[in-house]
């Protein structure tokens, strides 16, 4: 870890998990530049090994806000996150077995395909939703923000879909040779309109206030207490919500389709165990060094002393189930993956198609995606080394367990 200060041109400090400032991609070492200029901070911000350039606030940032949320910094997709449960099968038992449709491994990840949604696709009809009919039954906290209110019509048909870009639904193999489930995704189109609205609306209210904000920073805020603020906090938690349910109905669908394909083909006696469903694009109301502060973690996941959660690496390649240390430094966080070091349009231009299905044929891994052509978008090499990631965040969490892609369905 390094840091960055320059007491005339900053108001904070920056904290790095990574070794030198030359390992700081440009794009987010300005981002992370204009953060430290913010004067409503706490301490300091804090970069995880895995931070990249993305809108506003880098992917990866954790900051400590003193009154203020800021759109930007929790991010488009709110409450994005990981859902993960384990099994009592060893992949051996199943990798040779054999159905009408491949082998029992090409099976499942073809049934899954089937039964959840995935890229644009939503369900057809309405789906049920504990977290819409709630929100519904209190109408109240959110009928002012009438642009938004079609997201929750909409949401029914969302919920239990996975999306695209670089979520996904993994097969793994942990080192014990144990069956594993990972999901990544989040509140679909539902939260990017949320943070869409209220960045618009801290803007226009910027303006109204002559911010020191500059507009160019694209770092808007509102005040937690103004009504606005309030309304943005409903709406975030709203989306988090919405994100918990999407991975759950989508794991519970996994699960099923786990089920009727090794009880048919199997006498194993399938169980799950150690489910985890966290996020990675939130703010929180926390205590830190005295005060009670806006944790905004945009990419960035909570690692409290004892607390689990996930880290994915990119598909093909390892995933880590850790467990925090509670590290203050980081506001208690960590990673949130790998980190893409190519963006989607970078990756594109530096591997082909053929190379990525090359790379995951040698490795065994069955693709579970209905179009090819952007493949090279989510190549394990678009992203950085998860070893390196890991190597570099030794003080925020400990490893409970490795996994391996085996099978991986993308949007």
């Amino acid at each position: 870890m390094f840091v960055m200060y320059n007491a005339d041109t900053m108001k904070v400090p920056v904290r790095v998990w990574l070794r030198e400032e030359k390992d700081l991609e440009k794009g987010c070492m300005e981002q992370a530049y204009h953060l430290s200029r913010l004067p409503f901070l706490h301490k300091w911000v804090s970069l995880m090994p895995d931070t990249h350039t993305g809108m506003g606030m880098p992917i990866g940032g954790v900051i400590a806000a003193k009154g203020v949320v800021i759109p930007n910094a929790v991010g488009v997709d709110i409450g994005c996150g990981m859902a993960y449960t384990e099994t009592n099968i060893k992949v051996e038992d199943i990798r040779e077995v054999m159905t009408g449709n491949g082998s029992l491994i090409q099976a499942i990840i073809g049934d899954i395909m089937r039964n959840i949604p995935v890229g644009f696709a939503h369900h057809k009809t309405e789906m049920p939703c504990y977290t819409l009919d709630v929100a519904f039954e209190q109408m109240d906290r959110y009928e002012e923000d009438a642009e938004l209110l079609g997201q929750l019509e909409a949401g029914y048909f969302q919920i239990g879909t996975l999306g695209g870009g670089n979520h996904f639904i993994e097969l793994q193999e942990d080192d014990n040779g144990y069956l594993a489930v990972m999901l990544h995704s989040g509140s679909r189109h539902f939260g990017k309109s949320v943070c869409d609205y209220f960045h618009t609306k801290a803007r226009e209210l910027g303006r109204r206030w002559y911010t020191q904000v500059p507009d160019e920073y694209r770092l808007a805020f509102l005040p937690a207490d103004t009504s606005e603020g309030r309304h943005y906090l409903d709406w975030m938690q709203l989306s988090m919500d919405f994100a918990k349910e999407n991975r759950e109905k989508m794991l519970l669908a996994v699960k099923a389709i786990l089920e009727k394909w090794i009880g048919k083909y199997t006498d194993l006696s399938l169980a799950f165990s150690g489910d985890i469903n966290c996020h990675h694009n939130y703010a929180a109301l926390e205590n830190h060094y005295g005060e009670d502060v806006w944790v905004h973690r945009k990419g960035a996941v909570r690692a409290g002393n004892g607390e689990l959660a996930v880290i994915p690496g990119a598909m093909g390649s390892y995933s880590y189930v850790v467990m925090g240390k509670g590290n203050p430094e980081s506001f208690c966080s960590s990673s949130h993956g790998a980190g893409r070091q190519y963006s989607r349009k970078g990756a594109m231009a530096a591997f082909t198609c053929e190379e990525v299905m090359l790379d995951l044929q040698k490795q065994g891994v069955i693709l579970g995606k209905k179009g090819k052509a952007d493949v090279a978008e989510e190549s394990r090499f678009a992203y950085k080394n998860i070893e390196d990631v890991m190597d570099n965040q030794t003080d925020l969490v400990v490893p409970v367990k490795r996994l391996k892609t085996i099978g991986v369905v993308k949007g």
